[in-house]
């Protein structure tokens, strides 16, 4: 049965920045499919993913951090792996963005969304592969990129090239690690209705500009994401490696 295909039952997760938004739908859709879900934000009130996560019958648990902090990663990997055993799925979901003309763009905030946004992806797959790889079993890492890893946006500099990063990385990854049946790939958002966007929102010039563009007519919601992250973290994607699938109501196709 094809449906069989999509369930994650027997599985292990691990997803960050969960606390909210398109992590919190993501985490709970992988629940739902049959996997313990880890989760993870930036403070120490955010469990009310991992409590939801248990009410559907799931393992879980939330560590808070700084994904700016290096000795986040291997903390985040190890307690995965001690409360459920082994990591058998890792969506790299935590992000932040900040906005300012490039010529004034401050140093400390390059730095910041660098770190947190692409240097937290590669470590925490790093970690991750090692982990899957020592195992000899197949695994899924998924990473969250962003249209503007197609697109160079506006008065983000640090996040389109983060997010730039993060859809090279996607495939430097698979290239290395799909005969050891580790799938690695991507999910590009377009403009979803988050904290991350909360400003554009509030501004109904670009608010507006933004809608017309959308052929689905409306911002998206973090629940359309949640059917591609089952897909790309299930057996149904066991052939698909290196891919940034975008999830944008048809903006990068207008």
């Amino acid at each position: 049965m094809i449906l069989e295909a999509f369930q994650l039952k027997g599985k292990n997760a691990l997803v960050t920045g969960s606390s909210r938004g398109l992590g919190a739908a993501i985490a709970i859709a992988l629940a739902q499919a049959g996997a313990n879900v880890g989760c993870h934000g930036r403070s120490a009130d955010g469990k009310a993913t991992s409590e939801t996560i248990r009410r559907v019958g799931r393992k879980s648990f939330y560590l808070a951090g700084d994904m700016s902090d290096p000795k986040l990663y291997p903390a985040l990997i190890a307690r995965t792996v001690e409360e459920f055993g082994s990591i058998d799925i890792l969506v790299n979901n935590a992000g932040t963005i900040r906005r300012a003309p490039a010529a004034e763009y401050p140093q400390d905030c390059w730095d910041e969304l660098i770190a947190v946004n692409l240097t937290s992806v590669f470590r925490l797959s790093q970690l991750a592969g090692q982990d899957m790889l020592n195992r000899g079993t197949k695994g899924k890492i998924l990473n969250i990129a962003s249209v503007l890893s197609f697109q160079g946006g506006i008065l983000v500099p640090a996040y389109a090239a983060a997010k730039g990063g993060v859809a090279q990385l996607t495939k430097a990854l698979a290239n290395e690690w799909a005969s050891k049946g580790i799938n690695v790939n991507a999910i590009a958002p377009g403009y979803m209705a988050t904290d991350n966007t909360t400003a554009l929102r509030q501004d109904p010039q670009r608010s507006r500009q933004i809608l017309e563009r959308i052929p689905a007519g409306r911002w998206g919601r973090p629940d359309d994401i949640a059917g591609a992250a089952v897909f790309l973290c299930s057996s149904a994607s066991d052939y698909v490696h290196g891919h940034v699938m975008v999830v944008d109501g048809g903006w990068l196709g207008r």
